[in-house]
């Protein structure tokens, strides 16, 4: 069994901010791949499915960003999982927007959400690194990371989600090279 981590914060104020981008992944990947509808559990929502043959809990924390670990860890332990079975999908400033990188263990980059991870369950787990893009000044970073998508990036966040959603499949097989290539190559093409 796989954990699969969106980072976000809760609530419909929060819903198309761009650190919000780790929940907007697992609401498309359930949607693509059949998921059960989301449950209240493990101080979040979680929903169930299989991506091949891997059964897979997709877990949004309740928590808000700073304290997602809690959420992970409870999750963690009821299934008796491992920082190895666990994926966190999540926004990142160094990375160009909508460009998708999978990288394993790390660092935090001053990504609250990352750091309580972190701190609940060590640095040894996969991450799904979802670009965003840097709005150029450090002063400007809060506002930028909690500010909504602009309307002209809706079509490229769109296909960004469905790019992963579809390529999935490969994640779950631990073939992290083949999900990156083929997100780009659809993403490419659109």
């Amino acid at each position: 069994m796989q954990l699969w981590v969106g980072l976000g914060n809760p609530g419909p104020q929060y819903a198309m901010h761009r650190h919000n981008v780790g929940f907007m992944v697992l609401d498309a990947i359930g949607e693509v791949h059949d998921f059960t509808a989301p449950k209240k559990q493990f101080q979040g929502w979680t929903q169930e499915g299989r991506i091949g043959n891997h059964k897979l809990i997709l877990l949004k924390p309740g928590t808000f960003m700073n304290e997602s670990g809690r959420s992970i860890r409870a999750a963690m332990d009821f299934y008796k999982l491992t920082p190895a079975d666990v994926t966190v999908f999540h926004d990142e400033l160094d990375l160009a927007p909508f460009k998708v990188k999978v990288k394993q263990g790390g660092g935090t980059a001053g990504h609250n959400g990352l750091r309580s991870t972190d701190q609940h369950i060590g640095p040894d787990f996969r991450r799904v690194r979802l670009g965003i893009g840097h709005p150029g000044h450090k002063d400007r970073v809060t506002g930028y990371v909690l500010g909504n998508y602009a309307k002209a990036e809706i079509e490229d966040l769109s296909d960004m989600l469905g790019a992963i959603a579809a390529e999935a499949p490969w994640l779950a097989d631990g073939d992290d090279t083949r999900f990156m290539n083929d997100v780009a190559l659809r993403l490419a093409r659109d």
